[in-house]
């Protein structure tokens, strides 16, 4: 895997920016490819985190070595979608819930939540493992939001095809489709498969918008773009996507919000409000998942690092 950072400014007027993944660990055994936050982009839209992990073909030898520990989060809502695998998810409020392929499990954390990942089934794995997670900001007025998790099954999600290009709709309003799944602030968020050469645009109406290829490669005005790279619109941009071989995206983006910080596992408008979560979780304030609160990750030692910043490397999930 490649992890340096590549970025292009302004191509052809309708890229703002290329974003490379780079690799992180979230645990003893899982590594991802990390894409959001970046040093020169941390948001799209409200997206203000996305990790690609996967695919996994060989399982280790201990498979909870990829299991990702109870951990904290504040102002944001994690959205977990897997192309393959299963995890199961336990949580604050007492969720117990196996994440499958295709389905949406979408966690607000408000106000303080804790929650574990684990990979419990080797033969649920047999076939790979694969997931995309990324965090959504919440507006000011519903940061401190009570706490709550929602399965959303496959069919609860729209899907659409049409001459080579199939899409299923994560959240949000796009291309006319639209689902129950329920968002804090205008976004939108697609699962995109392409067959070779079939074409296809952005939604339209947003501020922001980007995309991110799981696999394959497109092409946009002659350029060529592959796997682990995050493309950035510019607001007005309409650009045309050609798929070179079979291809599969994720479209995402929506109205930004105002400026957020982010540590470790916490974003929030205020800082304070960031100093108040580490001093939270060390106090065992946040508590931890009741049918898994036997161990956790603790807040890591960060000090020469201001809030606002994020500290590497980060058991995020």
């Amino acid at each position: 895997m490649q992890t340096g950072l590549q970025t292009n400014f302004k191509m052809h007027g309708m890229i703002d920016m290329v974003i490379k993944a780079r690799e992180a660990a979230i645990s003893k055994a899982m590594k991802v490819k990390r894409i959001l936050p970046f040093r020169l982009r941390r948001m799209v839209g409200p997206f203000i985190f996305m990790d690609h992990a996967g695919p996994v073909a060989n399982m280790p030898a201990e498979i909870s070595s990829l299991d990702v520990l109870p951990h904290p989060h504040i102002g944001l809502s994690t959205v977990s979608y897997l192309f393959g695998g299963q995890v199961t998810h336990r949580d604050s409020l007492g969720v117990e819930q196996i994440i499958r392929p295709g389905e949406v499990n979408w966690m607000t954390a408000g106000s303080g939540i804790a929650h574990s990942e684990r990979f419990e089934d080797p033969s649920s794995l047999a076939g790979g493992l694969e997931m995309i997670q990324t965090w959504v900001a919440l507006p000011e007025k519903d940061e401190e939001a009570h706490p709550s998790f929602t399965n959303y099954s496959p069919e609860q999600l729209p899907v659409f095809t049409d001459k080579g290009v199939w899409m299923r709709l994560i959240a949000g309003d796009a291309f006319g489709l639209h689902n129950a799944v329920k968002t804090n602030s205008p976004l939108f968020y697609l699962h995109v498969v392409l067959q070779k050469a079939a074409r296809l645009a952005l939604p339209k109406g947003y501020a922001e918008r980007g995309l991110y290829i799981v696999k394959g490669s497109i092409e946009i005005s002659g350029v060529s773009y592959a796997p682990g790279q995050m493309l950035v619109f510019n607001k007005n941009a309409d650009p045309l996507m050609v798929a070179k071989e079979e291809t599969t995206l994720m479209l995402l983006g929506g109205e930004p919000l105002s400026e957020r910080f982010i540590w470790w596992n916490f974003v929030s408008s205020r800082k304070e409000r960031i100093e108040q979560a580490k001093e939270d979780w060390k106090q065992g304030r946040i508590i931890l998942p009741p049918n898994d609160n036997h161990e956790f990750i603790p807040l890591p030692e960060d000090k020469s690092r201001p809030a606002g910043s994020s500290p590497r490397p980060e058991p995020l999930s």
